[in-house]
């Protein structure tokens, strides 16, 4: 038993750590950056002021994760983001394919609870920073309020991935909040004059069918009259959580010093909206629904965001600027939202796309003014309008892979975040981020530290693109249709589809490609040709009369014609893709970018692919066969479609594909990495939508690592990740290795990448594309 019967007042229990890296914010950007910083060797603390990891894509609040993809419903073909934000994603796929919000939950959960080096400090706010000097933190002090705990927290680096940039705005940090001028960065899109304008807040809700009548009573805070709200009539009774992302408020208040009263006011049209549906007699099907969940925290769009030494601007998304210094990509559109937000009469969102995804410069992810403050999330260094694309949370993500890496080589070699904005530092930053799955669109890295640069690559067989089995299927031309394929330099091969007329018509056949290598916008047409078709089942065959300067991908287009069907096939093979032009309404209002003149947004159309299990490839020949997969792509490039297909493919017929590199003398390695197909196209959507598969069918599943005398060094069953690293116990000296393969989820083998590493790592060096 306990007593105490001093009257005096007590102080809390506090206890000191120190650490590496102290993160203030659990969200998906603070949790990659604590994944990534502790499997560099980091001591690192995890500080969430909620009970649940994930931010806005926990059960709290309930969105999906998304990023450059867009739900597939915008030109940017194989871009999800990769490392750790992308291995999340698979492992919530093979686990949670349904999309349960609480398995989601506890995958983020369990992901850094794996991990030796991190610390997770739950339910623990952050409420005052000490500094040892004006521009540098010593310790941030925060409070648990499950066990009534304070904790000192010191650390020479810190990073802010808050949200609402809780360590920042306490250590002093340059932020803004609002709207820039127009004439600060001549953005199109920006106001003539500065505004204190922002994104509101979103609340949700979940409803279950119970079977029986059931009825509903609302709360006396329940917004009447919701029926004259322009925004209630997209209503439908079937809609779930985020699917009510326009049920939301407070872009003309302080969205943080107003969350209290901006959540009151939410939860005022969710209960009153909930009430029309059960009692207004206009929605009869709902009569057996019962208001299963209703969230009891905001969503936050937009606060604080704070400088960096760049801040992006509508321009570097809209043209794509190369970055020497990139180190992650984004491609969700420049998505603004009324300030009125659910009472508003303007729509609920604008949705601009740019043609490709774009890169974000390292100088955007620290702090110009607080030395030692990494910054990830939402508040990274980007103007009002750029951060309308960058605040998605599979770029969040990924923004925190760069950080967790940053703040190991700061570590390393004993410096702050700004030192390794260039020169070498800043060569390896973009090297170790490579290698652990991080995609760089426009930088390609030379890595020295990659054996494979002195390698040669063989296979037991390469795939050659001559033909799709047709299957029983066929697609309507209602829309133009299109093979996106990876064509070689020379003479264009001559392309077959199988079509079907109801009635005699004619047909248009175009090659089309990107006037930027690595987008997937066909807005330069190569050659095109008219041709009569007979009523019936026809072969469709044409050689454009072209020669191809540069490889890379084009698109072998079938313009619409209501009076025509195409074969499809059920073939699917890494890099290869149908697409139609055709639109996502999630995403955008028709299959034609049309935006208003003056506005800095360029006009383009929309060729989309089909989702699993229905978005097929169209039936086709090819002739002669594209030779575009051979062994040789495995040593350098992306690991991942890009500017080729960046892959090598074993033949559908060969019955055991080995990949095999091949040193002149033999070489010291310790590590191997392997990258494999993951379906870079899909964007995985965490919860709510669901999923047609636990692994996508690309992925290679069983395979053996031999040496160069045909040793056995591992074997691998059952693998399902983008990635696959190796480390060997004892440093190892072979003139070879050899991947065996056994078996896939479906496809042909693909490998993307290899990488062989010495036991000590290189400096590595990088070049623009």
């Amino acid at each position: 038993m306990i007593t105490d019967q001093q009257g005096e007042s007590r102080d809390l229990r506090t206890i000191e750590s120190t650490f590496d890296l102290v993160i203030v914010g659990g969200g998906l950007s603070g949790v990659c950056a604590a994944i990534t910083a502790s499997r560099e060797g980091l001591k690192t603390a995890l500080v969430q002021d909620r009970p649940l990891l994930g931010g806005n894509a926990s059960s709290e609040v309930r969105l999906w994760v998304l990023g450059a993809t867009s739900h597939m419903g915008n030109n940017n073909r194989w871009a999800r983001e990769g490392g750790v934000i992308n291995e999340i994603l698979e492992e919530n796929l093979f686990r949670n394919k349904e999309g349960n919000f609480q398995i989601f939950d506890v995958i983020l959960l369990e992901k850094c609870r794996a991990e030796n080096n991190l610390t997770l400090f739950l339910n623990t706010a952050a409420y005052e920073v000490n500094k040892v000097k004006p521009d540098c933190i010593d310790s941030v002090v925060a409070f648990c309020s499950q066990n009534s705990t304070r904790y000192i927290l010191r650390a020479p680096l810190f990073c802010d991935a808050s949200g609402d940039g809780i360590l920042g705005f306490l250590s002093g940090a340059a932020f803004r909040m609002g709207a820039e001028a127009k004439a600060e960065f001549w953005e199109a899109l920006a106001p003539e004059e500065a505004n204190a304008e922002l994104l509101g807040h979103s609340l949700y809700f979940t409803t279950k069918d119970l079977g029986m009548p059931v009825k509903f009573q609302a709360p006396s805070w329940a917004l009447k009259d919701v029926d004259k709200i322009a925004r209630f009539r997209q209503i439908k009774v079937d809609m779930q959580a985020c699917h009510y992302w326009w049920i939301e408020y407070g872009g003309h208040l302080n969205t943080v010093d107003a969350t209290e009263e901006i959540k009151w006011e939410l939860w005022s049209v969710v209960y009153g909206m909930w009430d029309y549906i059960k009692n207004s007699g206009k929605y009869p099907e709902a009569e057996t629904m019962t208001l299963e969940w209703v969230g009891t925290i905001p969503g936050k769009r937009e606060s604080r965001r704070f400088e960096g030494d760049y801040m992006l601007r509508q321009q570097d998304i809209i043209e794509q600027t190369m970055f020497p210094d990139e180190v992650a990509h984004g491609g969700w559109a420049i998505d603004l939202h009324p300030v009125k937000g659910i009472y508003a009469e303007d729509p609920p969102c604008t949705q601009w796309h740019s043609k490709g995804v774009y890169g974000i410069p390292y100088r955007c992810y620290y702090s110009r003014n607080i030395s030692n403050l990494f910054l990830a999330g939402r508040i990274i260094s980007a103007s009002h309008i750029a951060f309308g694309s960058t605040r998605v949370m599979a770029t969040c993500g990924a923004g925190g892979n760069v950080v967790g890496m940053a703040a190991a080589l700061c570590s390393e070699k004993k410096c702050n975040p700004a030192d390794l904005a260039n020169g070498n530092s800043l060569k390896e930053l973009q090297a170790r981020l490579v290698r652990a799955g991080q995609f760089l669109p426009n930088v390609e890295v030379d890595d020295a530290g990659d054996l494979c640069s002195l390698a040669t690559a063989s296979a037991s067989s390469n795939y050659k693109l001559g033909k799709l089995d047709s299957d029983s299927d066929w697609l309507p031309l209602e829309f133009s249709r299109a093979m996106l394929l990876p064509l070689t330099k020379g003479n264009c091969p001559s392309f077959s589809f199988q079509i079907r007329a109801g009635q005699p018509t004619t047909v248009e056949l175009v090659l089309s490609r990107s006037s930027k290598s690595g987008n997937f916008t066909p807005d330069v047409v190569m050659d095109s040709v008219s041709m009569e078709v007979a009523q019936g089942e026809s072969t469709l065959s044409h050689a454009f009369g072209v020669t191809l300067e540069d490889a890379g991908y084009y698109f072998v287009i079938v313009k619409a014609n209501a009076d025509l069907e195409l074969r499809v096939s059920d073939d699917r093979v890494t890099g290869i893709l149908a697409v139609a032009a055709t639109y996502d309404r999630k995403v955008a209002k028709s299959s034609l970018q049309d935006p208003p003149k003056g506005c800095g947004i360029e006009s383009f159309k929309f060729w989309l692919p089909g989702r699993r299990p229905f978005g097929r490839n169209l039936a086709l020949q090819v002739q002669p066969p594209i030779d575009a997969f051979g062994a040789e792509n495995v040593l350098s490039g992306h690991a991942r479609p890009h500017d080729s297909a960046n892959a090598w493919i074993a033949d559908p017929q060969d019955p055991e594909p080995t990949l095999s590199l091949h040193w002149q003398e033999p070489v010291s390695i310790q590590s191997i990495i392997l990258e494999f197909d993951p379906d870079w196209d899909h964007p995985m959507e965490s919860v709510l939508m669901g999923h047609p598969e636990e692994v996508v069918p690309f992925m290679v599943k069983d395979f053996d690592i031999l040496d160069g005398n045909g040793n056995l060094l591992e074997e691998v069953r059952d693998h399902r990740g983008a990635r696959c690293e190796i480390r060997l116990p004892e440093p190892l000296n072979t003139s070879g290795i050899t991947v065996r393969i056994h078996a896939t989820y479906g496809t042909p083998a693909a490998v993307f990448r290899i990488r062989v590493l010495p036991p000590v790592k290189n400096i590595s060096t990088q070049k623009m594309r």
